[in-house]
């Protein structure tokens, strides 16, 4: 979630080691491809368009790197949560969460080998982040599924184009339903330039928080994670609730599964993590 540049090779991208949700210099090419209405509508709700410049994606656009918002998002809702939020540096959550009804159990399909499917690594890799999930007792339970057909979440290849911005992940968040969000697009290059399983493993959890309802842990001041100049992401309409019981700051020392940018390391569960976590699901 740096800066985007669509003109630096993708091998000396991925070597910077800013994954999961990053982006790279020069954002004229894609603020071109952003209309007007789009750009004063994620304006007034407080997201960053200069800095993080939207980027087309089917019937929506790419907003601060790794998350999904469809027209519909950006431009027909009440804009209420925009500019002017208080500030506190403590875990956030969407103003929609996924409905559990006390258990719920959400299905994930992600294709192996192929041009279209990941590679043996990746696949132990969601299988990884899957387990963390399950292994907190929460009122949401991952499964993988061998089929795509009625899949809660599918995990698809990310498409060349957008690996020139310098993203390597996206999701979006949980519907006004209170269905998880449907897709999670990963770059299938992770293993090739020596992210371990774990480090992709902590790629893939963090998109899955995004589809049950987190938001970056410093969405506020995205600079802890990612340096540069601060940014504040914005809540937008789709909220950044304080999450009660989580400290009063975000570290990059922390290491929160949920920080903006990512170096490569392995980023399991932290202690205000689970907290997080247990307090939504």
């Amino acid at each position: 979630m740096k800066k985007f540049n669509s003109l630096i090779a993708l091998t000396l991208l991925l070597s910077l080691l800013f994954v999961g949700c990053q982006q790279q210099d020069d954002e004229n090419a894609a603020l071109q491809d952003a209309p007007d209405q789009i750009l004063v509508a994620l304006e007034s709700q407080g997201f960053n368009v200069i800095d993080q410049p939207p980027i087309p994606y089917n019937d929506g656009f790419l907003v601060e790197g790794d998350i999904y918002l469809s027209n519909d998002q950006i431009l027909n809702r009440n804009k209420k949560n925009g500019k002017g939020i208080s500030i506190s540096e403590k875990q956030y959550s969407t103003n929609n969460l996924v409905t559990t009804n006390g258990n719920r159990t959400i299905t994930v399909f992600a294709r192996e080998g192929g041009g279209l499917g990941f590679d043996t690594a990746t696949s132990e890799a969601i299988d990884l982040a899957i387990e963390r999930y399950n292994t907190e007792n929460l009122e949401i339970t991952f499964e993988r599924v061998s089929s795509q057909r009625n899949a809660d979440i599918v995990i698809s290849r990310l498409n060349f184009f957008l690996e020139l911005f310098g993203i390597l992940g996206f999701a979006g968040f949980p519907t006004d339903n209170g269905d998880p969000f449907d897709e999670i697009s990963l770059t299938g290059r992770l293993a090739s330039i020596g992210i371990s399983t774990e480090g992709i493993a902590s790629i893939v959890a963090h998109e899955l928080g995004h589809c049950i309802g987190f938001r970056h842990t410093d969405y506020f001041d995205r600079s802890i994670s990612c340096g540069g100049d601060p940014v504040d992401e914005g809540a937008g309409d789709i909220g950044a609730n304080l999450i009660p019981g989580t400290p009063a700051d975000a570290t990059l020392e922390a290491a929160s599964w949920m920080l903006s940018c990512f170096d490569g390391s392995d980023r399991p569960f932290n202690e205000d993590d689970l907290t997080a976590l247990d307090f939504l699901y």
